[in-house]
């Protein structure tokens, strides 16, 4: 079942001299499947996610996802839709400092409101599942860059999110715990039916995904079967 559908997707960045940075783009992900976009720097990889993400508006075209037309939504609307079904993984963790790990991972349901008891529950699982129990409670200048990359992870899963958007989750990791958060991720797609979507440049990164969309100056170049 599709769950991410884009048509003639365009993003125009303007100024002096305008950049078409996506190109009519047009992919469809379906629900549980683990997709690489991969391509080289400056080819539009970061855009197409920051577009599927609702991180930013395209300049034309369509995005339809878990049935919805995002682009129709007011702004409120689209901060709901993130909050609960969205979850996202960025090289650079973006945790908050001077949280310790569990209390970075329940932020996303006390946005949502969500009880006390039930949001420190569910951070405390997956906590467990990243391989984290036993470091909930350490602030996060006391973890590695491969655990804090790992709590970004249970952070975005926390709301139970359809889809984990990832922008070069490795970048910033060496290989040992660059592996260690690529066999979480697949391990989440296998047992989970987690649908991810993540943006790389690393090579060794394919035998992880199911499927790679290659983009190269702002079109898609070719797909091909990973794994």
């Amino acid at each position: 079942m599709v769950i991410i559908e884009a048509k003639g997707l365009k993003k125009i960045f303007g100024g002096e001299v305008p950049v078409e940075a996506l190109k009519a783009i047009d992919l469809q992900i379906n629900r549980g499947e683990f997709v690489g976009i991969m391509g080289p720097s400056g080819s539009g990889k970061s855009t197409l996610l920051h577009m599927l993400a609702l991180l930013d508006d395209p300049t034309a075209g369509k995005i339809i996802m878990d049935g919805t037309e995002v682009e129709k939504l007011s702004s409120m609307q689209k901060t709901n839709f993130r909050l609960n079904k969205l979850g996202y993984v960025f090289q650079e963790y973006a945790l908050l400092p001077e949280l310790n790990a569990l209390e970075n991972v329940c932020l996303p349901l006390m946005m949502l409101g969500a009880p006390a008891r039930e949001y420190r529950r569910a951070a405390l699982e997956l906590m467990e599942t990243v391989g984290l129990g036993l470091r909930a409670k350490h602030l996060i200048s006391q973890m590695s860059g491969g655990e804090q990359q790992r709590v970004a992870i249970a952070r975005a899963l926390v709301n139970k999110s359809k889809i984990l958007f990832a922008d070069e989750p490795c970048a910033n990791l060496d290989t040992r715990n660059s592996g260690i958060v690529m066999n979480l991720l697949r391990r989440l797609c296998d047992e989970r039916r987690q649908t991810i979507v993540m943006v790389t440049h690393e090579p060794e990164h394919i035998q992880y995904a199911d499927r790679i969309i290659w983009i190269k100056d702002g079109m898609i170049e070719k797909e091909e079967k990973a794994g």
